[in-house]
């Protein structure tokens, strides 16, 4: 049985980031079931907005009447005033792919003002849909909010028919999918990426572009003549594109320094690759052991070493390669989750009207 939905996403659902391609991928299968799913475009700029796009905002989630499951973007949702979120009449879903207080190179007053007002906010939500086990964990330790009002969404996948035969280049390609932002830890994978230029490997970093300042201290890092013609730095690019890479490359590495999922290490998965990646926020609930190795976050040398061991050990790869194939193959499709969705929402439709 189908339900009216809103669903309210800072800046355009098209834009590059996992955060987004969650959103627009659940609003999409939603529609596909048959449920009519308003999406409230709200301003950009979150989670620090203008007055005016604060306001504005606002505006579109008080149009929402009672009754209607309002899903509102965890980016946008932790960083609204509490005391007019509270006024807002229809009810409220808040959809936190991490908490606002994690990301990376807050200032720690900043990052405590925004722990009190996600905190307090969250009162205020009927339900919490959270995209992994971890994120259920800090919000249930760290933000008070209670086992039973939370349920874990986890990310869907979409598996091209057929994925397409794997083509790895010679010598092998390291490929890194992310947000070209510091939480991704893409200059701790240059360096230790410097640390193993004696063994024979390519590069590709690809990602939308998010923080100016610190893609150009990664484009001069590159410039060294040892990474210069190694290392592809690529910005965003197209999904034909990014399949094509996932296809060439022999390992997928990201060193991020915090996820509340990534869903880029699902895309490693269904292709085969084994992963390289850190122990931090969600990667160890989402790697799946025998598929990856996990080093501490903001290590460098750790990364190395476990880049030396898989670039130099083919058997190795192999059966990492294998524990990905099989771990992809379980993975849901955005069909199974959206249906999720919906019986959670649904628990919702009414009420209060």
């Amino acid at each position: 049985m189908s339900f009216q939905i809103a669903f309210a996403v800072p800046g355009a659902l098209n834009t590059q980031t996992g955060g987004s391609f969650y959103d627009r991928r659940l609003v999409e299968c939603l529609r596909e079931q048959g449920h009519q799913v308003a999406v409230l475009t709200l301003p950009e700029g979150f989670p620090f907005p203008s007055a005016e796009a604060e306001a504005q905002a606002l505006d579109a989630l008080r149009s929402v009447p009672a009754g209607v499951p309002l899903i509102v973007d965890g980016l946008a949702f932790g960083a609204l005033p509490t005391a007019a979120l509270a006024g807002v009449e229809a009810e409220i879903v808040a959809l936190v792919h991490h908490p606002l207080a994690l990301e990376t190179a807050l200032d720690p007053a900043e990052a405590e003002r925004l722990l009190r007002q996600e905190r307090e906010n969250l009162r205020h939500a009927r339900h919490v849909l959270v995209p992994s086990p971890h994120t259920k964990r800090v919000l249930a330790s760290r933000y008070d909010v209670a086992e039973d009002r939370v349920t874990v969404l986890e990310p869907g996948i979409d598996r091209p028919e057929p994925v397409g035969r794997r083509v790895p280049l010679d010598p092998p390609l390291i490929l890194s999918v992310g947000l070209l932002h510091p939480r991704k830890g893409h200059d701790v994978l240059i360096e230790a990426l410097a640390r193993v230029v004696d063994l024979p490997w390519q590069a590709v970093i690809a990602g939308t572009p998010w923080d100016a300042e610190h893609v150009a201290a990664l484009r001069v890092r590159l410039a060294d003549p040892a990474l210069a013609r190694r290392v592809r730095l690529v910005g965003a690019v197209p999904a034909e594109e990014r399949d094509a890479l996932y296809r060439q490359a022999s390992l997928f590495a990201l060193a991020t320094r915090y996820e509340g999922y990534g869903i880029v290490f699902n895309e490693a998965l269904i292709h085969g690759l084994p992963i390289l990646s850190c122990r931090t926020g969600a990667v160890p609930d989402t790697v799946p052991p025998g598929a990856g190795l996990l080093v501490r976050p903001d290590d460098p040398e750790a990364l190395a070493v476990a880049l030396r061991q898989v670039l130099g050990d083919v058997g190795l790869r192999a059966a990492m390669a294998a524990a990905a194939e099989r771990a992809g193959e379980a993975l849901p499709s955005w069909r199974d989750v959206a249906g999720r969705a919906a019986q959670v929402l649904r628990r919702f439709q009414g009420k209060g009207a």
